[in-house]
């Protein structure tokens, strides 16, 4: 802050005025912490003018200065002077609701009201109104804010048979037995009016009655429209969110299961989803309480809830309700609740009578995948960084993509494949989740044009450029999952790396290509599971799977095996770690017992692209069975 003042003569400046001739004033802003001053001379020539004596800063009130020649005169003679200034004072730094915060350090008193500072931080303290004294003082028989007896000082109280009644900080008026009290229009007091005693009774009991009788019937009356006009929301919300579509579709899977039932179907295999009300997954989240939540993401927030019949589950919550759409959220909806696979997790009902749909899926104890890779260094249970673990989650993930893609009723691509999106229950077995930017694939079609959607770092290159939705699109994902499961990394890293590096993809395709695999391993399944790693089939066991990764993260989708192929490479590399595992069980370590174990391990090389196997789906188990002739 500054500002310039200039003149050539005495005869220029003005008495009274300080617009920048021989006087210029700045405003100090609100809140400055401290304040200094300095002049300098622009014309170097001007200190020599006998007209300028001197030159002078200084902080001043500035309704309480007026300037004059004669007032810098005085501070040369007497060599220097004073001016008026008004200090505002306040309490600490703390605004009001801070400081109430900590009642130790906290000053004002009883009956006291704070006052924040305006001009500077900090605070001050009032006495309420109908108390007076000191408010700093927080003991009432030491001096602090008493209250005033209004009835024995300034009071409406006034007139013949008019009593004033004190209270804490205030005073009330009222009339002798056989008076009635008038009122201003402002509900004032203002005098008494002698009334006979039977018929003030019988007005008094009269306009009880009355108003009770009154107050009841209000009471039922708007009673009754709320719940009237709530069912009729709540309608209006059901069918705007597809629920005449969704009876529809539940008829139709009714009829197919009593048909198939009729003829010697499961009917245990056909899940009817739930409608679930409002109120009753409300209750069940604590209102949607902050403490129940159990993840956040793109697509809404995901609370705990427990049901009355003491069910766990797990609410999902949308953002936003898309009504161009609700004929498809709904068809998908009920087609998810007819996936009956052990490593997806069940959607179990939803509720459409709010204002946006909610769903309802099964609750899964462990947390995701993401926690357990870049987030358990102090978590319980480290046994999931094993390579053996890391081995069975990819190929229960894969398995349950392959599944959706093959085997459901209309086939799904789940369209955000992630490690946070991989929750994992008490036995660490995985359960893919999140199907909100899922897609049904319509039978006579192999891709879809969309809005491109994903997570950076998994989301397919080819599909991101050309907005082509396909099955492969979740097999690149899967390949950044693979990745992430050997080396320990996240899909993106921080910034800092150079611009080939800056994702896990292109970071592990260079590595691989260059041979350094084991060196970029992650460093908690090197020191966890070293011995695993380092023997004949660990060391086999991480080659094929960063073989398997480098297929799925190619660049064309063509040249990508589907989600079938890469379930059967993984399931054979379980098989491959069983058959070792029963080879040191019984303590066979001739060359001969390892020779077989190899011939296990080639086997698995080309069950992306062998002729010679069958695979036998059971959906309602999501278990793939895998046989290789004349192996």
């Amino acid at each position: 802050m500054g500002c310039i003042s200039v003149c050539n003569t005495t005869e220029d400046t003005t008495d009274g005025s300080c617009t920048g001739i021989g006087c210029c004033e700045a405003s100090i802003p609100t809140g400055l912490m401290r304040y200094s001053a300095s002049v300098s001379i622009i014309d170097k020539e001007l200190k020599n003018f006998s007209f300028n004596p001197c030159s002078y800063a200084f902080l001043i009130e500035e309704n309480s200065f007026s300037f004059s020649s004669s007032y810098l005169k005085d501070f040369k003679n007497k060599g220097s002077g004073t001016v008026p200034a008004v200090v505002g004072w306040t309490i600490g730094y703390d605004s009001c609701d801070e400081a109430k915060k900590n009642p130790t350090s906290y000053v004002c008193g009883l009956n006291t009201v704070c006052i924040q500072g305006t001009t500077a931080p900090g605070y001050r303290c009032n006495c309420t109104q109908g108390y007076e004294g000191n408010p700093y003082l927080k003991s009432l028989t030491g001096g602090g804010c008493q209250d005033i007896d209004e009835c024995k000082t300034d009071n409406q109280c006034t007139g013949p048979d008019t009593i004033c009644t004190n209270t804490n900080g205030s005073y009330y008026c009222s009339c002798s037995q056989g008076y009635r009290s008038i009122f201003k229009n402002n509900g004032t007091f203002e005098y008494c009016l002698p009334l006979d005693q039977s018929k003030f009774y019988k007005i008094v009991i009269g306009a009880c009655l009355s108003f009770s009788l009154l107050l009841v019937t209000c009471f039922w009356l708007y009673w009754a429209y709320r719940k009237r006009k709530h069912m009729k929301l709540k309608e209006e919300l059901y069918k705007k969110n597809g629920g005449l579509f969704l009876d529809r579709l539940l008829k139709e899977r009714e009829d197919d299961i009593e048909s198939s039932t009729a003829c010697g179907g499961d009917k245990k295999r056909r899940s009817i989803v739930t409608i679930y009300s409002e109120k009753e997954l409300s209750k069940a989240s604590n209102n949607y309480h902050e403490s129940q939540i159990l993840g956040q993401g793109g697509f809404g927030t995901v609370y705990k809830g427990s049901l009355s019949d003491g069910e766990v589950v797990a609410i999902k919550k949308t953002k936003v309700a898309d009504t161009k759409q609700n004929e498809q959220f709904i068809n998908e909806l009920v087609v998810l609740s007819q996936i009956n696979h052990r490593n997806v997790v069940q959607l179990l009902g939803c509720c459409l009578e709010s204002n946006i749909p909610l769903l309802v899926y099964e609750f899964v104890t462990n947390g995701t995948l993401f926690e357990h890779l870049h987030e358990c260094d102090n978590r319980d249970g480290s046994t999931i960084i094993l390579w053996e673990n890391r081995l069975r989650i990819a190929a229960e993930v894969a398995g349950s993509l392959a599944y959706l893609h093959a085997e459901a009723v209309i086939p799904i691509i789940h369209r955000d494949v992630k490690s946070s999106n991989i929750l994992l229950d008490k036995d660490y077995k995985a359960k893919v989740a999140d199907f909100g930017a899922s897609r049904l694939i319509p039978t006579d079609q192999t891709q879809l044009s969309t809005l491109v959607q994903g997570t950076l770092g998994y989301l397919d290159p080819e599909y991101f450029q050309s907005g082509l939705l396909t099955e492969k699109s979740d097999v690149y994902s899967f390949g950044v999952l693979l990745a992430e499961l050997l080396t320990g990394n996240k899909a993106v890293f921080s910034p800092g790396r150079l611009d080939q590096d800056r994702n896990l993809s292109s970071y592990f395709l260079t590595s691989v290509k260059a041979g350094r695999l084991f060196a970029i391993l992650d460093s908690k399944l090197v020191q966890n599971d070293n011995e695993q790693i380092s023997s004949v089939h660990g060391h086999q066991q991480i080659q094929q799977m960063a073989e398997l990764a480098q297929k799925c993260l190619r660049m064309k989708t063509e040249k990508r095996p589907t989600m079938k192929e890469v379930a059967m490479v993984l399931h054979g590399l379980m098989r491959m770690t069983s058959a070792y595992g029963a080879l040191d069980d019984e303590d066979i370590a001739d060359n001969n017992s390892k020779e077989d174990a190899m011939v296990l391990l080639k086997s698995s090389e080309s069950l992306c692209y062998t002729d010679s196997i069958t695979t036998i789906g059971d959906s309602s188990r999501g278990i793939l069975a895998l046989e290789t002739e004349g192996r």
